[in-house]
């Protein structure tokens, strides 16, 4: 008999929060490279939290973004000064959340529910607190709490340990495919907010249900 889902537990960047809000800043610091800072900042950023969990030289979230962003601008040959990391820095604290996730995440209060990040408390809570959604969340779980990154194990089991239920009474959602995969190897129950239309991973680990947005959480209520 299967378990029926006692909570709900989001990804933050790119599942309720759109990291590429950050190009309007970039645009407005660097004119016609807006698209491109976010783009690569984003690609470096994820690189980077890979290749450190690899490395065993693990560093709050906080400091991989910002390492991130100077490597992207770089890249890109831009003129880099501490003031425009500053500027692009603080902007992700202040990322735009999707449209629907008020509404959804309002019709869903009879489960725990709870984010778990990579992101670092630092990023992690002033986000949170400025876009009203903290409220909404009975947890605000991080990585940076047992410096182990997603998709480890560990950083799973220690989001389980977190809300102290069983692996399949967990409903797993994020829009990034490696996430998904990383909580569905573990044995949590996902759903994949594929808000860029990609394909499934070619992992054998596909998603128990897949929507374009978080109102395919619905269903689930």
């Amino acid at each position: 008999m299967t378990q029926p889902i006692k909570a709900l537990v989001f990804d933050v960047y790119g599942t309720l929060f759109d990291v590429h809000s950050v190009k309007v800043k970039a645009e407005e610091l660097y004119p016609e490279h807006g698209e491109a800072i976010s783009q690569a900042w984003r690609q470096k950023q994820l690189e980077y939290s890979f290749l450190r969990q690899l490395n065993g030289q693990y560093v709050p979230f906080s400091q991989v973004t910002r390492d991130a962003l100077r490597y992207a601008l770089l890249q890109l040959k831009l003129h880099v000064t501490e003031e425009h990391i500053a500027d692009l820095m603080e902007v992700y604290l202040q990322l735009e959340h999707y449209p629907e996730v008020d509404a959804v995440l309002r019709q869903m209060g009879d489960k725990q529910l709870a984010v778990f990040s990579n992101g670092s408390h630092d990023m992690l809570d002033p986000l949170m607190e400025q876009s009203g959604l903290a409220e909404w969340f009975d947890h605000i779980i991080s990585v940076d709490d047992i410096k182990q990154y997603k998709p480890t194990p560990a950083s799973y089991m220690h989001a389980l340990n977190t809300l102290g239920l069983k692996r399949e009474e967990v409903l797993f959602m994020s829009s990034n495919g490696w996430d998904i995969t990383g909580a569905k190897s573990f044995g949590f129950r996902t759903a994949w907010i594929n808000r860029a239309g990609l394909p499934v991973e070619e992992l054998n680990l596909d998603p128990d249900s897949i929507y374009d947005d978080l109102n395919g959480l619905l269903e689930w209520k």
